[in-house]
């Protein structure tokens, strides 16, 4: 008789609860499946949405907008080397305030291109030729291994695909524009080792790179447009000479081609 009665009432419970879910009212959920979200991270509609950093992504993009600006004048020659540049008249130069003007020489600082002066500035680096030639000897001696490396193993269409770049060079040393060619000529680098797979090596070759692009210190003759058209004929014909893989022209080209870098 107990037994009958008990099993009588677990009956009715569960046939209450059925009825409970049927009307709509509340049921307690599975113990688990929110939490299980929330570990994952996955998202749940119950999550505020972030706010847009719209304040951080323009001056990102003031300081890197700035940067690229700062490092064409210095190819240039605009920024003289030995010469003090305060951030609040570069700012003004640029129609800019002086704080991503500040940050974007604070990064050319890093990089070696200048030198901060307490309570006045940054001083533009002064070089000589003997660190130029310094900078082409560890270029060539990083990137011309990995060059005969590659002319072995690249097919020929795959150097084909970069005559567009080379051809860049050409047109870009055609203006004249020091600033112009220097940016199409590492782009060709570049696009050159990536063939490797490398990308530490296209980085720290870049930088070397860029390095060596930057103004000499005193008397020294700036290349011309002759000089730059000279340099970038250099690309076409390393990309014929690879096409058609001629070891010993590619080679030849090689060495003379980091004899007269940058």
């Amino acid at each position: 008789m107990n037994q009958g009665a008990q099993g009588s009432a677990e009956a009715r419970a569960a046939g209450s609860r059925a009825a409970e879910r049927v009307r709509g009212e509340a049921v307690p959920a599975r113990p688990g499946a929110a939490e299980t979200a929330r570990v994952r991270g996955e998202h749940t509609h119950s999550e505020p949405s972030m706010p847009r950093p719209r304040v951080v992504v323009q001056r990102s993009s003031v300081r890197g907008q700035i940067l690229d600006a700062l490092r064409r004048a210095l190819v240039a020659g605009e920024l003289a080397p030995g010469e003090v540049y305060s951030a609040p008249v570069l700012g003004e130069r640029f129609g800019v305030s002086a704080t991503p003007v500040r940050e974007a020489m604070q990064q050319l600082a890093l990089e070696g291109a200048v030198e901060v002066v307490p309570n006045r500035g940054f001083r533009v680096v002064e070089r000589g030729a003997r660190e130029l030639a310094e900078l082409a000897e560890v270029r060539a001696l990083i990137e011309v291994p990995v060059l005969l490396r590659l002319a072995r193993t690249v097919p020929p269409e795959r150097w084909a695909g970069l005559r567009p770049l080379a051809e860049s060079t050409v047109r870009a040393a055609s203006s004249g524009c020091r600033a112009t060619y220097a940016e199409s000529d590492r782009a060709f680098h570049a696009a050159v080792l990536s063939l490797s797979g490398n990308q530490q090596l296209v980085h720290v070759a870049g930088e070397l790179h860029r390095r060596a692009q930057w103004p000499l210190v005193g008397p020294q003759p700036a290349r011309g447009r002759v000089d730059l058209i000279a340099d970038a004929a250099e690309h076409t014909a390393l990309l014929d000479a690879l096409i058609a893989r001629d070891m010993e022209a590619v080679r030849t080209l090689l060495d003379d081609h980091f004899a007269s870098a940058p």
